[in-house]
């Protein structure tokens, strides 16, 4: 948090806020963030989305699902995750797939080249435990470079009512919360596939079953906070000094 600018410092405050008081305002009724993405779908199964058709906002084209796999082909425990995603009318203006990762159906429109953001592991209480990347097989994206990735983190913003408006404030602001440690992911993201690539030179890398998580970081929504917040402290502090 020490190498951090003010502004970044001051937007990941705003951000902790946002998200400790929709965790808040959910327990207050008895609810928690994973209960508000299934409220209203039946039984929980394995490997659909919730909701059933995404979560996308039309006005900055920033999309999200929750699913879950079965306890014997996770790599580790969770009791489901959020994919988030940016499609391509919401990517800033020049944007281009990774070389030799253009979309597979270049007139499917909007669907087709969307990128993969980064996923959010969630226990079975309802909170963030984990974040992660995942190779292109795995939500079938287009593939961008991890600097074209960090450049959409400041478009996905999910601005809309259902499934629930707390849950849509939260996912929003976990991208800026855990900015610094996306980024790392994202990097990271791209360090195994070059690693990869490397030692299965004859494999495309990114159809490769034996590769799906490429970086992974736990987390904790509470030292996140307090992390901040002593950075935060010591900005107010130089500033009072100043």
């Amino acid at each position: 948090m020490m190498n951090l600018d003010d502004a970044t410092i001051e937007r990941m405050a705003e951000a902790a806020a946002e998200a400790v008081d929709c965790v808040r305002v959910l327990r207050k009724g008895g609810d928690n963030l994973v209960g508000e993405v299934l409220r209203g779908n039946g039984t929980f199964t394995e490997w659909e989305h919730y909701p059933p058709d995404d979560v996308y906002d039309p006005e900055t084209h920033a999309q999200y699902y929750f699913h879950a796999h079965p306890p014997e082909e996770r790599g580790w425990h969770d009791y489901g995750h959020f994919h988030t995603f940016l499609r391509p009318a919401g990517m800033p203006p020049g944007t281009r797939p990774a070389p030799g990762n253009a979309p597979a159906d270049a007139g499917a429109g909007d669907e087709a080249a969307l990128s993969h953001l980064f996923a959010i592991s969630m226990s079975r209480e309802g909170l963030p435990v984990r974040l992660f990347t995942t190779n292109r097989w795995v939500t079938g994206e287009t593939w961008y470079a991890a600097d074209d990735v960090i450049a959409m983190l400041d478009r996905f913003v999910i601005d809309l009512p259902r499934p629930s408006w707390p849950l849509n404030r939260w996912i929003t602001a976990m991208a800026v919360l855990f900015r610094p440690q996306i980024e790392a992911l994202l990097r990271g993201r791209d360090l195994a596939i070059a690693r990869r690539r490397t030692a299965h030179p004859d494999t495309d890398v990114f159809e490769d079953r034996g590769l799906e998580i490429t970086s992974a970081l736990d987390i904790s929504l509470v030292d996140q906070v307090a992390a901040v917040k002593a950075a935060w402290d010591a900005r107010s502090s130089r500033i009072t000094s100043a």
